[in-house]
């Protein structure tokens, strides 16, 4: 069996200048190669994984079938090479640390000094080799959090150092490096590069390909200029320019030839060329004109005077793809939830769009307004899609509103000695967690199975007109979760009694996994998050009904 390629790609200058989609990129182009492609993570954070991570400061936390809390760039390799990624494919500095520290305790180093060089970085190459191993890839993409020349990613720099040292011909370096163009200056300019270059280089390591990241593409000269100073071929300076998809990207590579650069490095040749559904699928988008206007009612995307999308950045994709499948163009909306507690007539402004969309979220800040808005979208028949904390919203305003139940909410929210309705309820394990502290990976976290009701929307959205086999599991699907709170099945009686239906339930510990009403152009919400498993060329099946009915 050939011996697996090593790409790892880094970052210069500053950070969001999109590591995690050129990493992504390069693993969708090697497909088309007719190559097996993996990818890995590193965050170089103290934290054991992504779960514990404020959404604002650090951006979606993305969640694998297998449960890993992780970065919401594992969320864009998924997407871009439409593999599901595992806890494999993600690492943190606190994850390598607490392994080694592990191992130290059970005397697995036979009585030795265990020190930070080599110890970590060899763990680090033991995971990425697993990685490799498990996956059977042919190459493994390793993108580096953070930017060269921070102390943070120093240890993963020299894990890739050494790496390349024992294995010099199956190991090659990317970096991705932004080059400004001053707006007083009106020339772009290369310095920047050429300093994360030498601090690359102070690492004991040479791009093998720089990436250029700018609002506009490279030119001839500045190739010239950091080829010379950066002791690359210049056919090797890659121009990277802001996009209007970041599904363009790939396309962008592909004609500067850099799939078959990293080839030829690796004396490799392609084994087939077809990145056809990809170019078909970036013509859409730019062809999609005709809008379709989506509101999401969220709390995660104010920070300061900036919003940051990055929260939401799963359900921001999953409503593109779904849009493009119609050759749509999505024009999406932030909507302050806290807005509609401090003034509830702003409830109004929701007739101006399409659909209405109430995501994933912990914490009562801004809990009051979206069950308003929930409440309008109901009342006025606007198509409404509710993700885990949004399904959660909708049974506590129907139980409030329709069932007569106005002390109903969640046992997250609700802590005065009069409440009484706990609709949506902790279940025992969670709460022997919580009792005891324990928040880190404890909710239920990963794919479990969804029996879907025949003759409901929901089935409908996953199976079409299918019937399912009388006693078989054909009307069952995987989806994934992030969450402690579920409803509480004391109330399915009456919550179904006045119209609430219960269209998808797991099996398993019989929790309910989807409600929807009918005689409403589209009102579904599930307790689980579908935008995890929505793909650019697949759309997934509730985003795609809801932006069908939004039309």
């Amino acid at each position: 069996m050939p011996m697996a390629k090593y790409i790892f790609v880094a970052g210069g200058v500053m950070s969001g200048i999109g590591k995690g989609v050129a990493t992504a990129s390069i693993g969708k182009i090697l497909q088309s190669k007719g190559f097996k492609v993996t990818a890995i993570k590193i965050d170089p954070y103290i934290n054991v994984d992504a779960g514990t991570m404020n959404p604002v400061e650090h951006g979606e936390v993305f969640v694998t079938d297998d449960g890993t809390e992780c970065d919401q760039d594992i969320g864009n390799y998924e997407r871009f090479m439409d593999e599901n990624l595992s806890t494999h494919n993600y690492m943190t500095t606190g994850r390598v640390y607490q392994a080694v520290i592990s191992r130290e305790r059970n005397l697995e180093y036979n009585g030795r000094c265990v020190e930070v060089v080599p110890d970590i970085p060899n763990e680090v190459i033991s995971r990425i080799s697993k990685a490799a191993k498990l996956t059977k890839a042919d190459f493994v993409l390793i993108e580096i959090g953070g930017t060269v020349g921070e102390y943070q990613n120093l240890l993963f720099l020299e894990a890739a150092r050494m790496l390349r040292l024992q294995k010099p011909k199956d190991v090659l370096f990317i970096l991705i490096s932004y080059l400004p163009v001053p707006e007083m200056i009106g020339e772009m300019k290369t310095k920047p590069t050429q300093t994360a270059v030498r601090l690359l280089n102070e690492a004991g390591i040479q791009p093998d390909i720089i990436l250029g990241r700018s609002c506009v593409p490279l030119d001839e000269p500045r190739k010239r200029k950091i080829a010379t100073f950066c002791n690359v071929n210049k056919d090797d300076v890659i121009s990277a320019p802001d996009i209007q998809s970041i599904y363009e990207a790939p396309v962008n590579f592909e004609k500067e030839n850099l799939g078959n650069r990293i080839l030829k490095k690796f004396n490799l040749r392609p084994r087939k060329q077809n990145l056809k559904d990809w170019q078909k699928l970036v013509k859409t988008i730019k062809e999609s004109k005709k809008p379709v206007r989506i509101g999401v009612v969220g709390k995660y995307f104010e920070t300061g005077d900036f919003t940051l999308m990055d929260s939401y950045i799963s359900v921001i994709e999953a409503i593109k793809h779904a849009s493009w499948f119609f050759k749509r163009n999505p024009k999406i909306f932030w909507l302050g939830a806290e807005k509609y507690e401090k003034n509830p007539g702003a409830v109004k402004e929701l007739k101006k769009f399409d659909g209405i969309i109430v995501p994933g979220g912990f914490g009562s800040r801004g809990v009051e307004g979206k069950i308003k808005a929930i409440e309008f979208c109901r009342k006025n028949k606007i198509p409404y899609l509710g993700l885990c904390l949004g399904m959660q919203l909708a049974v506590i305003e129907f139980s409030r509103n329709v069932c007569g139940l106005k002390k109903a909410n969640s046992a997250e929210f609700a802590k005065s000695p009069g409440f009484v309705e706990k609709v949506i309820d902790v279940m025992p394990e969670q709460k022997v967690l919580l009792k005891e502290k324990k928040y880190g990976g404890t909710m239920r976290l990963g794919a479990y199975l969804c029996e879907i009701k025949p003759n409901t929307l929901s089935f409908r959205a996953y199976f079409g007109s299918k019937t399912p086999r009388a006693g078989g599991r054909s009307n069952c699907t995987t989806e994934r979760h992030r969450h402690r709170y579920e409803l509480n099945n004391e109330f399915r009686g009456v919550l179904e009694g006045k119209g609430l239906v219960m269209s998808g339930i797991n099996p398993e510990k019989n929790l309910v996994e989807i409600i929807e009403l009918k005689n409403h152009p589209f009102f579904v919400a599930s307790q689980f998050h579908p935008e995890f498993k929505s793909r650019p060329l697949l759309p997934h099946p509730l985003f795609r009904e809801f932006i069908k009915a939004a039309i």
